[in-house]
């Protein structure tokens, strides 16, 4: 008759641990920034296709994005995800008949110097290194730099950065209204990861 009892008292402590348990998950994956790194230039990888010695290959990765592979000469990495690395390497096994299922891995080795600047009415100009397994953004290097000087005009930051191609494209980012929390913020605001290369300048306020 006890166990009968206790039954539903039971239930209703796993159904509360389930709840907290699912809860915490939520506010995991909001609190958490996830950081992917991109494969880039002089990076230094280790690349093992699974149960092919002769293919592993340790290397870094040029300005051009490339690595020199067995087989395959030359392939571009370079901007890839790990993953999307792998895979690359993977079909460019297969589609030139090398290897019927290839299984690639690739480490990273060394991580190439990765670095930000920041100029213009910061109390702290300066280059700045990235870390290494988590993202900054620009409120966050804003921060670190010592914030914004009084003349500074904290509504148009801007980010300029060098894409792939060779070309520049500028990001402009509220700061201040980050920093306030006011409801109307951009999400590009509050969200945008810095890059290595990037290049922050806060402009001064026209008095």
């Amino acid at each position: 008759m006890r166990s009968v009892t206790l039954l539903p008292f039971l239930l209703c402590i796993l159904l509360l641990g389930s709840g907290l348990q699912a809860h915490g998950q939520a506010t995991d994956k909001v609190g958490k920034k996830n950081y992917i790194h991109t494969l880039g230039l002089a990076d230094r990888v280790r690349i093992v296709v699974y149960q092919e010695e002769d293919l592993t290959s340790l290397t870094r990765i040029d300005a051009r994005g490339r690595v020199n592979m067995p087989l395959l000469g030359e392939i571009v990495i370079g901007g890839l995800t790990v993953i999307e690395a792998q895979a690359a390497i993977e079909n460019a096994y297969k589609d030139g008949r090398f290897l019927r299922n290839p299984q690639v891995t690739i480490s990273v080795e060394e991580y190439a110097p990765r670095e930000v600047s920041i100029s213009g009415a910061i109390r702290n100009p300066s280059r700045y290194a990235l870390p290494i397994e988590s993202t900054l953004t620009v409120v966050e290097l804003v921060t670190k730099a010592g914030g914004i000087t009084d003349i500074g005009k904290g509504t148009a930051v801007t980010v300029t950065r060098i894409l792939p191609d060779g070309t520049k494209k500028v990001f402009t980012i509220d700061v201040d209204s980050v920093i306030k929390g006011k409801k109307d913020t951009k999400a590009d605001d509050s969200s945008l990861v810095l890059l290595p290369g990037d290049n922050v300048y806060v402009p001064e306020r026209l008095i």
